[in-house]
């Protein structure tokens, strides 16, 4: 409801913004009736609210066809570029995580936690137009955005994947740099407690005390981050995908909000509601896997 009114309410005409050159009063009315524009604001959150819970979210403004077709046709990118991001990215921070508590204060550790930091405090349309300088001006190893050649009527899955490789380092960048910090802090915790000295004084090689007893404790609050990052890594592929030029959910978003393209705007704000709320349920669900001694029998 609040994103609803919230979009209504900044600047910016729909119905002008179509007809651009044609515009006039009479052919603005004409098209403000057609989109229900022209009714009172309650009345137009409660109509579509009627028809979104149908799962009908109305027509695109500009794409002129259905808005659950236009999110469709994204989703895919999107989905992929940040799954694989997040799982690169996580299974790269237990790994750096873990090294780095282990060898706390060495020169490895503080040579990482200042690439770290480095990376943690760099937006992502900045460090985005910076890889697009380096790698794709200057060096020539990659395209500069896109998601295929467009000279190729069929693009095969090498070409996808040659065009996806440096919004998926950019993402991955971002993400790897804050859990990398927190796995680093849950794993030296981890190895200052009592039952890692009882494991080593029985014995056990150190590769099982710290895999299969640290590690394990370790990686449960990657696991409340992944639920809760999910947001915010839809939020970084809005600036990431703008950048690249890569036609996920947010280069979708984008062009939505320039062109006050409403409908597809509140499709996109629910599917990331639905989003995190599913995230935070995969993450309890994942909680019970790791960790035999949490239960949810009440």
């Amino acid at each position: 409801m609040l994103s609803f009114l919230l979009l209504h309410i900044v600047p910016g005409d729909p119905v002008r913004i179509l007809l651009g050159q044609h515009y006039t009063l009479q052919r603005a009315a004409i098209l403000e009736k057609q989109l229900g524009l022209n009714l009172p604001l309650w009345k137009q959150y409660f109509v579509w609210l009627g028809e979104a819970v149908r799962g009908n979210f109305g027509y695109s403004y500009v794409y002129d066809k259905p808005v659950t077709q236009v999110v469709l046709q994204a989703l895919p990118h999107t989905l992929l570029l940040v799954a694989g991001a997040i799982l690169f990215a996580h299974l790269s921070a237990i790994f750096l995580g873990a090294l780095q508590a282990y060898y706390a204060n060495s020169k490895f550790d503080n040579l990482a936690t200042a690439i770290n930091y480095f990376f943690y405090s760099m937006p992502a349309y900045w460090l985005g137009i910076i890889i697009i300088i380096v790698f794709a001006i200057q060096l020539q190893w990659f395209p500069s955005g896109g998601i295929s050649n467009p000279n190729s009527e069929h693009p095969s899955l090498a070409d996808y994947a040659y065009h996806m490789v440096l919004p998926f380092v950019t993402l991955t960048l971002l993400s790897l740099a804050q859990w990398t910090r927190y796995m680093r802090s849950s794993m030296r915790e981890a190895l200052l407690q009592d039952y890692i000295r009882t494991a080593r004084a029985k014995g056990m090689s150190e590769f099982r005390v710290l895999f299969f007893h640290a590690l394990r404790n370790s990686v449960l609050p990657l696991i409340t981050l992944l639920g809760l990052s999910l947001p915010g890594l839809f939020a970084g592929s809005l600036f990431v995908e703008e950048i690249f030029n890569y036609p996920g959910m947010g280069l979708l978003f984008w062009n939505a909000t320039n062109d006050r393209d409403f409908p597809v705007l509140l499709a996109v704000i629910m599917f990331l509601g639905t989003i995190t709320i599913l995230g935070n349920l995969i993450a309890d669900i994942l909680y019970a896997i790791i960790d035999p001694r949490i239960q949810y029998d009440s």
